[in-house]
């Protein structure tokens, strides 16, 4: 018997296969090959059409099924994985009204804003533990507003996972986990936050049936069991936003143990047993993948939007024509930590809540005509993300999660040694690299959903240890040096 994951990202749509009996990945396949088309009509707007995620969901399907040659009675459940914060709309008949307002989108910022200052910072953190920012109910605020004629036809709205799950199962359901990081989830009664639908003026109605995160949640319906030539009735048994789901992935489900990715966005993302927040709102509190009213699990976040973009961005770029990634890596390399004065504030892809929904741009400081070249600006960009993730884990650490290990995916700019290590040397921490991603973890959430695996030890018995980075106490002046003056520039 297989499982299968399903990651919706706003770049690809990967999908996965995990063996039941030896919990490890056989096959993987990701679409399209390159990245998926964003929109963007106005400065700060990020929009995708959603058949876009469908559509690419089936070619990366077919791909795995071909691949294996896995038979439709062979997939014993199916989980989901999707890109976090973003607004699907539906009506009545499951039809997207419109383009999805994706993550990224900032055009919300100021009805978020306006909601935490008439309802009162004390309201929203001790029941949201979150500031409705540019979250998924802002994003609906501004439709109901500047789009009447649509919120009007709205049935449903819906995360991008719960699209997925829909057009699969032709249930339109989400769970308590994707209402609180669309930052609509009372923690002190837990349930919906009807003070802030009021507040809107939304009816919640609009909320779709609520299920477990791990759970029977639908099944696939007969006419798209024939379209993806998987078996009728598969359920689908897990979802999870895309940072609760790397932090399964990676096994992490306790306080004190921490994730991160440096994929378009870099995250880390600790769990807490304590429902605190940052009082500025600057790291996202959210209910984590097994968080429930008896046991209080806790998703701190922290989100910089401008990462492994800079980097995409310096290889399209200022690198030399043709390079890849890899050999980028090495120019970086032969560059001595602090990139001789050069740094770069990576500040470049939407508003950051890290800085209170300030969106600077990414700046670039120190060039001197003379000395430097295009390899001081490559290393001087992942220096600059590594520092960006520090600045926002010690706002973490003031809230309760000390950060001594960081397990991350052997992806994306953790394949990169100059910024791996110089984040564990600015941090003080051991990162530890696994054999996995969002699509697997998605995978092995649905065996614990189907029942397959009696917790998340079983789960995750076949996740593999890659390599280990650790602090070269030598080179830790230079690098806290290069992090002091990328600092004061970011003042």
């Amino acid at each position: 018997m297989k499982l299968l994951g399903i990651d919706i990202g706003s770049s690809s749509v990967k999908v996965s296969l995990v063996d039941v009996r030896t919990g490890e990945a056989i096959a993987g396949a990701f679409s399209p090959e390159k990245e998926m088309a964003m929109k963007s009509v106005k400065t700060g707007w990020a929009e995708q059409n959603p058949e876009l995620w469908w559509t690419n969901f089936k070619t990366a399907l077919q791909t795995v099924i071909a691949k294996t040659k896995t038979a439709p009675n062979e997939i014993a459940a199916i989980g989901i994985s999707y890109q976090m914060h973003g607004l699907v709309l539906v009506d009545e008949h499951q039809r997207a009204l419109r383009d999805a307002v994706i993550w990224c989108d900032s055009r919300a910022v100021p009805y978020g804003e306006k909601a935490f200052a008439t309802l009162g910072s004390e309201k929203c953190l001790s029941h949201l533990l979150n500031s409705p920012g540019n979250f998924t109910m802002a994003k609906l605020a501004w439709v109901k507003e500047n789009e009447p004629e649509i919120y009007a036809q709205t049935k449903h709205y819906l995360l991008p996972g719960d699209y997925i799950a829909m057009r699969l199962t032709g249930d339109a359901c989400t769970t308590a986990s994707g209402l609180s990081e669309g930052i609509a989830w009372d923690f002190t009664t837990n349930a919906p936050a009807k003070f802030l639908y009021d507040y809107f003026g939304f009816d919640t109605n609009v909320i779709p049936k609520i299920v477990p995160t791990f759970g029977i949640q639908g099944r696939v319906n007969a006419i798209v069991a024939k379209e993806l030539g998987l078996a009728e009735g598969t359920p689908v048994t897990y979802r999870a936003g895309d940072q609760p789901n790397n932090a399964l992935s990676l096994n992490v489900f306790h306080p004190g143990e921490v994730a991160a990715t440096a994929g378009t966005s870099g995250v880390v993302y600790g769990v807490n047993g304590d429902a605190k927040y940052d009082p500025l709102s600057r790291v996202n509190s959210f209910a984590h993948v097994n968080h429930s009213q008896e046991q209080t699990r806790i998703g701190v976040l922290l989100c910089i939007n401008g990462t492994a973009i800079l980097n995409a961005w310096m290889k399209n770029t200022v690198a030399p024509e043709g390079i890849s990634y890899a050999e980028m890596n090495d120019v970086a390399a032969k560059i001595a930590i602090g990139s001789e004065g050069i740094s770069i504030v990576p500040f470049g892809n939407g508003a950051e809540r890290v800085l209170c929904n300030q969106e600077p741009s990414c700046s670039v400081h120190g060039i001197n005509f003379i000395k430097h070249s295009k390899a001081h600006l490559i290393r001087a960009a992942q220096e600059g993300i590594a520092f960006s993730f520090k600045y926002g884990m010690d706002i973490m650490n003031a809230m309760g999660i000390k950060t001594n290990v960081i397990r991350a995916g052997h992806a994306n700019l953790f394949l990169s040694p100059v910024f791996r290590q110089t984040l564990s040397n600015v941090t003080g921490a051991t990162i530890e690299l696994y054999n996995t991603d969002g699509s697997v973890g998605a995978a092995r959430g649905a065996g614990i959903g189907v029942g397959i695996y009696k917790d998340e030890k079983e789960a995750f018995a076949g996740l593999k240890k890659i390599t280990t980075v650790t602090p070269i106490t030598a080179d830790a002046q230079s690098t806290a040096d290069a992090y002091g003056r990328w600092a004061e520039l970011l003042k």
